[in-house]
């Protein structure tokens, strides 16, 4: 108990811990590959994270009850866009790519959500954030094409990077909806968004156990389920969020930028997993890219 005291009282340690802890949603989907099917962990993912967390949860949902009931649809919306679709979109993907390159195009989903903003609602783009969509696009298209100009002029990219690509943009959708979210404490957001994504991930499953395709869990793969159960869905919420209370958004904000990074590094060290130059190129590119696209908004927000 004294050491998560002291540890949530250090807010550049705890959004550090947080993009390991979302860079790690690759890996632990990597070595889930032959030891639980993707459609049954997303499954299985969110329901034990809602069953972990709805014991703190249960003083919020009763007061937040009216809004929730209010909005249930959008939430419901929210979860099975943001929470099941990205998942089994990624998880699926890790069948046929790797978790480095997995990680990187994960970077490009600010990009997306900027796109997205300027498709649906006009949202104007500044010079800066041009350069850095175009920056983040070239380092996409690189990963996607294994360095090779041939791959990329032929289109013939992999269906694992097709696949991450696809969520990216569920995800960049779940982002730019949630400017409609309702006022509610974070802990009956995630708690309705998990059930929300849970029973939309029903049927996914389903189709696998109908299909034979499904992979019960083994050993390793209830040790994925309650990883990403626990450090990607729940954890990471609670650093993340504390973090930026301690320090504001303006300086936490950077350490998103670390999610590929740390994807990337767990991915050498635990899967073996080899570091390519094209991958660091892009994986430059990518985060650079990002980056310049935030930086107005960041020198904005400071003055």
């Amino acid at each position: 108990m004294r050491l998560f005291q002291w540890l949530y009282s250090q807010p550049y340690l705890l959004l550090l811990l947080t993009p390991v802890f979302w860079g790690g949603n690759a890996v632990a989907g990597k070595l889930a590959v032959g030891h639980i099917s993707p459609f049954l962990l997303t499954t299985m993912r969110w329901g034990a994270a809602v069953a972990i967390v709805i014991v703190f949860a249960l003083p919020h949902l009763r007061r937040d009850l009216p809004a929730i009931r209010h909005r249930l649809a959008f939430l419901a919306m929210l979860g099975a866009t943001g929470f099941t679709l990205f998942n089994v979109l990624l998880y699926s993907s890790l069948i046929y790519t790797t978790a480095i390159n997995v990680a990187i195009i994960q970077a490009s989903m600010p990009l997306v959500v900027f796109l997205l903003n300027f498709l649906l609602f006009g949202q104007r783009a500044t010079s800066l954030q041009l350069a850095g969509f175009g920056l983040t696009l070239v380092g996409v298209g690189i990963i996607a094409s294994g360095g090779s100009l041939e791959v990329l002029t032929s289109l013939a990219f992999n269906f694992g990077d097709v696949l991450i690509l696809i969520a990216a943009f569920a995800y960049g959708i779940y982002s730019v909806l949630l400017r409609q979210k309702p006022e509610m404490h974070w802990l009956s957001f995630i708690t309705i968004l998990g059930a929300s994504a849970c029973l939309a991930s029903l049927p996914f499953s389903a189709y696998e156990i109908a299909t034979g395709a499904v992979i019960w869990p083994d050993l390793l793969g209830w040790g994925v389920v309650f990883f990403t159960a626990f450090f990607p869905s729940i954890l990471s919420q609670v650093f993340w969020m504390r973090g930026l209370e301690l320090i504001g958004s303006n300086r936490g904000g950077i350490f998103m930028n670390l999610v590929p990074v740390f994807g990337a590094l767990l991915a050498i060290a635990i899967l073996g997993e080899r570091l390519h130059l094209y991958h660091a190129i892009a994986l430059v590119l990518v985060v650079g890219g990002v980056w310049l696209s935030q930086r107005r908004r960041r020198t904005a927000i400071a003055q």
